[in-house]
């Protein structure tokens, strides 16, 4: 798979350079118009040049549809982690490992958000999570504390044999806001005495 892979990658590139050498060449007008009339009139009058031009048009259509089927397969197996059970494969989405992920960071009261992205291949399982901490917390700890929770989560629910690296990524720090001390801050500055009856 990987030789076709290759060999169709550089048939591309050589395609492209030429076709992309020849527009370049014909904007430039290092071509003359008398040569591209006679190349013309020589493909139409030549039943052999037809027959190669059109043989040629088949294995690029092929192609492209082979390199589409690749590239489409490609991304649906790194969108899903698959395994084996007795009684047939099972597929899992990324997407439900990510939010599984996410429900179970909101136990980490050091973490503000957690974002994780979850990409599987060959190699196992690779999660980049993107994180807010707080700014009262000792960044190393947390780090390790969250790669640890994350891992034995995710090896326990998929019970998969691959390796699961885990990154973490401190996208902002955070200062720590108390909502209901803010709230009472706000009365206690603008208090609400009522309505007083019985004065003219």
């Amino acid at each position: 798979m990987k030789i076709i892979s290759g060999l169709t990658l550089f048939f591309y590139t050589v395609v492209f350079l030429m076709l992309g050498g020849l527009f370049i060449a014909i904007s430039l007008g290092l071509i003359p118009m008398s040569v591209m009339t006679e190349s013309l009139g020589y493909l139409y009058a030549s039943t052999n040049a037809r027959l190669t031009i059109g043989i040629t048009g088949i294995l690029l259509v092929f192609i492209s549809i082979l390199v589409a089927q690749l590239v489409m397969g490609k991304i649906q197996r790194e969108k899903t982690i698959a395994f084996e059970n007795p009684d047939g494969q099972v597929t899992i989405s990324l997407n439900a490992v990510e939010d599984f992920i996410r429900r179970a960071m909101k136990q980490l009261p050091e973490v503000k958000e957690l974002r994780p992205n979850v990409r599987a291949s060959k190699k196992g399982v690779l999660i980049i999570n993107r994180v807010t901490l707080f700014s009262d917390v000792h960044i190393p700890d947390v780090t390790e504390k969250i790669q640890n929770i994350v891992k034995g989560r995710v090896q326990e629910m998929l019970g998969i044999d691959e390796p699961i690296n885990i990154k973490v990524h401190v996208v902002k720090i955070v200062h720590r806001e108390d909502h209901g001390d803010h709230k009472a801050k706000e009365e206690k500055a603008a208090p609400f005495h009522g309505i007083e009856y019985g004065r003219d």
